[in-house]
């Protein structure tokens, strides 16, 4: 019994030495600042108007639409948004996988861009026309209070425009996304 509880205190002890250990802070390499600085450049230089930039942020059954921004403003700065399409539908308006499908196609968007189904253009970015407003819509599939936009018109500006907030970020289109932006 004795000898139990030394092998318990040991692994304990390990546990507790191991967690404390520092990895390298890989926000801190260069090649990481590098990336950032050069997106804010370039999100700065984008001309001035009336329109918002969206990137598209699919998450399986979830019924937001993904992030908008002004021209000019970072990514952090944005809001996840909920489209009306009462005017206007949004580019992926097409039927979803059906049952069955899902064996066949699977569920991954970055597989579904041949296909052209619900969620095909994720991370796909857009110049988008339209205005908030004003509501909060709920999505029962998030639990969340979404801001509603109501889109008259967009066009696709970049269909792989790589990271949205981070470099560091790993995609799951089955999980809410870290960042929510509201």
């Amino acid at each position: 019994m004795l000898s139990l509880l030394r092998l318990f205190g040991l692994i304990f002890w390990s546990v507790a030495v191991l967690s404390s250990c520092r990895t390298t802070d890989i926000t801190s390499d260069p090649a990481h600042i590098e990336a950032l600085r050069d997106r804010a450049e370039k999100i700065k230089s984008e001309p001035a108007g009336d329109y918002f930039v969206g990137r598209r942020y699919y998450v399986y059954r979830m019924r937001f639409w993904g992030y908008l921004r002004e021209p000019g403003q970072e990514w952090k700065d944005s809001s996840l948004v909920v489209m009306n399409e009462r005017i206007r539908p949004v580019p992926d308006r097409v039927p979803e996988i059906r049952e069955g499908e899902e064996e066949v196609f699977g569920l991954d968007p970055s597989k579904l861009k041949g296909v052209k189904r619900f969620g095909f253009d994720h991370n796909y970015e857009y110049k988008i026309k339209g205005k908030f407003s004003g509501k909060k819509v709920y999505d029962p599939n998030s639990n969340m209070f979404i801001p509603e936009f109501i889109l008259t018109d967009c066009q696709l500006i970049n269909a792989d425009p790589g990271w949205l907030i981070s470099p560091l970020e790993i995609y799951n289109f089955k999980v809410l996304p870290k960042f929510r932006g509201m």
